[in-house]
């Protein structure tokens, strides 16, 4: 691939992450960047990710082989229609936004259709922001694109070459049907995860208790919840439709499973859990979408000053690359624990290889 010239409108956490795996895997590639913040612009260019960066949205961008709306979604048409007199024909026009119906509608209104692939990498991460970014943040996830009905089959094709060669799989889907999946799989679970920790929230006592013990299963069912409200806000505002759709059967699902407890029905109850069980382990192993595999083990440790940092170091010296640390603070192990998460399935192994081989303790996940 010959090499490019990617414009970048937003350098949050996906933004930031697309332009470290472009320059990762496309170092020649030249890098031009808008941002509000004019310290992530500053970090974008200390970090040696962008070439050019810019403090308002101008002709420069005309230079641009793709064009990476990575903005909020509530600020796409008013960026499209700055950028419009500015776009060459043969630029290829994107974004990241996990609602398509509305950005397909501002394209086709400025006549951009013919250049226009929406995309949607299905990565992510509670924290935000460009310092959260990360080239691996793509690494193995699937990325979803939905072209316009008449934007040229080569475009395609050329952004599928470039969603594979900075690590992700392209997934082509019409818009429409992006909006559904995304609904059921990503949208409505978010719903649905505040809304637990509002319930506990408003049912616990005065003393805390319920979030004093919170732990396990409710920590992993709800750890989306702590993700962006305003971004969370904006979506459910945008696919509207599907989720209340979604919501609607959910909500009928609840009632069904709400008289068979009432029943005590223990067949239909038993049968309630295995079917979940049967089909959420036939893609247990799948290495994306909104819930991830998760590549960790946890190892016993001793509840004293340098504990953790001293299994961060072994496995430093071992070129072992750890994506998420931290100590179980409510845990379901006897003894203190210590959850290391890796970005590489190939690293569990080893890593619990190494530690073993120091004397510590290791569960396997």
């Amino acid at each position: 691939m010959s090499a490019l010239t990617c414009g970048f409108i937003g350098l949050g956490l996906i933004g930031g992450s697309i332009a470290k795996a472009i320059r990762l895997n496309l170092p020649d590639t030249r890098i031009i960047a808008y941002d509000i913040s004019s310290d992530t612009l500053s970090l974008a260019k200390e970090e040696g990710i962008a070439n050019v960066i810019l403090e308002k949205i101008d002709a420069t961008f005309s230079e641009c082989d793709y064009l990476f709306l990575c903005a909020p979604v509530s600020k796409n048409d008013e960026n499209l229609k700055t950028l419009a007199g500015f776009i060459n024909p043969d630029c290829t026009i994107t974004d990241v936004g996990s609602v398509k119906t509305d950005i397909h509608s501002h394209i086709e209104s400025l006549g951009l259709s013919s250049q226009f692939i929406g995309g949607h990498p299905m990565a992510g991460s509670e924290r935000i922001g460009f310092v959260n970014s990360k080239a691996l943040l793509l690494e193995n996830a699937y990325y979803i694109l939905t072209p316009t009905e008449n934007v040229p089959e080569e475009k395609i094709s050329s952004y599928k070459k470039l969603v594979q060669t900075i690590g992700a799989i392209p997934l082509v889907l019409s818009f429409k049907e992006h909006d559904y999946v995304t609904a059921a799989i990503s949208h409505l679970p978010h719903v649905i995860a505040a809304s637990l920790v509002n319930l506990v929230h408003d049912s616990d006592s005065e003393e805390g208790t319920m979030k004093l013990i919170a732990a396990g299963g409710f920590k992993d069912i709800t750890r989306i919840a702590s993700s962006s409200p305003v971004m969370w806000q904006q979506i459910c505002l945008t696919n509207t439709e599907n989720i209340i759709s979604l919501l609607d059967d959910y909500i009928k699902a609840l009632n069904i499973i709400r008289e068979q407890l009432a029943d005590k029905d223990a067949d239909a109850l038993f049968n309630f859990f295995k079917e979940a069980r049967n089909y959420r382990e036939s893609f247990i192993d799948t290495s994306s979408g909104p819930i991830k595999k998760s590549y960790s083990i946890t190892v016993d440790i001793l509840d004293e000053t340098g504990a953790l940092a001293a299994i961060a170091t072994i496995l430093a010296l071992n070129n072992i690359n750890i994506k998420n640390i931290g100590i179980t603070h409510n845990r379901e192990f006897a003894e203190g624990t210590l959850r290391i998460e890796f970005y590489e399935e190939a690293a569990i192994e080893q890593s619990a290889s190494i530690l073993s081989g120091k004397g510590y303790i290791v569960h396997m996940q």
